[in-house]
């Protein structure tokens, strides 16, 4: 449950007197879909709607309705709301309907307010950002589907990988603990964060479990808290590339103008992208329909690569402005990095892989059936009579299908291009 921290004085049994600019600040800071004032409950879109309308003054009064109120004002639970010349009497659950998701935001209101800030919003915020999008969609990898937060010896780290990219951003912060967060309770706070003034992160351990951990994270008006999630993050740190052949210094934005080219192109949504760093960078299709040039500073040798048209392109967005590229082979991950920011992208195999592959694959199938032909060859030299050797030579026979059935076994296993990371 998040907590509204108004500035304000108290009025009444749970109610309060505040800002009217501060509660419209508030609210719209708020991620849950329903605020509890008291014992009254309401729907936050609504509530902040006709806030913002109100006119006549700047101090806005929010009370449960008193016997003082007449009998059809009192009728039922109401909580009244008076700003200037305006009063309402809202019933309990207004403007919250079937489908409004039941989460929840409590409104606390205190005199005053001290957030001890320890990291910036706007860091956290942009961090985010670049993480979330390479969090998985699918519902079988339910850790993949969160954001894990590891704060150890002054440094703050976000990862998320979606089994074919992986992405990890590093930031100062002055705490320790570690929780996985599911990517959909993530959503929307980036925004909010990015108006907060003060902002304090930290972990608690949660009540229901000895072992469980929630993230907190305070600013001058909210509250948040997320409980985190069961489970075991893959060992992201063995996947990062520690060395690179290859190093291009590009620029995202240009970058991403010569791969729309290409996708335009395309027959289909899936459009694979051929990089060859030499001097330079040329982008083209498999197909050889289209190719770009870029203009880019390499360090190292030639390397050709292919990658993911739409993960090369949300990788540049993730990145933005200037960026290193850094690729070892053709088979190898790549890497992007940039200010503490590392994603990694597995390549797709080309005709060049899968032929390195085949020819690795068909000496080890020749020598396993070569026991098989010489037995086929004594039997048949040292029997004599006619139907021995008729037996002989269809057991030649077999031997022979299931050594071609085993060789063309490979080549049906060859058609996924990607390569998971975890």
């Amino acid at each position: 449950m998040e907590q509204l921290n108004i500035v304000g004085k108290r009025s009444g049994d749970n109610g309060f007197v505040a800002h009217k600019a501060t509660l419209v600040n508030a609210l719209s800071r708020v991620l849950a879909d329903r605020v509890m004032v008291g014992d009254f409950t309401v729907g936050r879109k609504g509530f902040l709607g006709y806030v913002k309308v109100l006119a006549g003054s700047n101090i806005i009064r929010v009370i449960p309705a008193n016997v003082d109120a007449s009998v059809s004002q009192v009728n039922g639970k109401r909580l009244k709301v008076t700003c200037g010349s305006n009063t309402s009497y809202l019933e309990d659950l207004a403007w919250v309907g079937e489908k409004t998701p039941l989460t929840l935001c409590e409104v606390r209101v205190s005199s005053k307010r001290i957030v001890q800030p320890n990291i910036g919003g706007l860091e956290l915020a942009e961090a985010l950002n670049r993480v979330l999008p390479f969090t998985a969609k699918e519902d079988n990898r339910p850790v993949l589907q969160c954001v894990l937060f590891k704060a150890v010896e002054g440094k703050l780290t976000l990862v998320s990988a979606d089994g074919f990219r992986l992405a990890v951003v590093k930031l100062d912060c002055d705490v320790e603990g570690q929780a996985l967060i599911n990517r959909d309770e993530l959503s929307g706070i980036a925004n909010a964060l990015r108006k907060a003034h003060r902002v304090n992160l930290s972990f608690e351990q949660s009540g229901d479990s000895l072992d469980g951990t929630s993230l907190v994270i305070d600013t001058e008006l909210m509250r948040y808290r997320w409980r985190g999630a069961e489970g075991q993050f893959p060992d992201y740190e063995k996947l990062i590339p520690a060395e690179a052949q290859t190093t291009a210094h590009l620029d995202t934005v240009e970058a991403g103008k010569a791969i729309a080219s290409l996708k335009a192109l395309a027959d289909s949504k899936s459009y694979p992208i051929d990089l060859h760093l030499n001097g330079g960078i040329v982008m083209s299709s498999p197909d050889d329909k289209g190719e770009v040039t870029m203009p880019a500073d390499i360090e190292g040798g030639e390397v050709r690569v292919r990658l993911d048209g739409a993960y090369l392109s949300e990788a540049l967005r993730a990145c933005g402005g200037m960026v290193d590229f850094k690729l070892t082979d053709g088979k190898s991950p790549v890497l992007f990095t940039v200010d503490g920011y590392q994603l990694v992208v597995m390549p797709m195999l080309t005709g060049e892989t899968k032929a390195g592959d085949k020819a690795e694959a068909e000496p080890e199938d020749t020598e396993a059936h070569e026991p098989e032909a010489d037995t086929a060859e004594e039997s048949e030299n040292t029997e004599g009579e006619q139907s021995e050797v008729e037996e002989a030579e269809k057991a030649q026979a077999v031997a022979e299908a299931e050594a071609i059935t085993k060789t063309e076994k490979p080549k049906r296993n060859r058609k996924k291009e990607k390569v998971a990371v975890a």
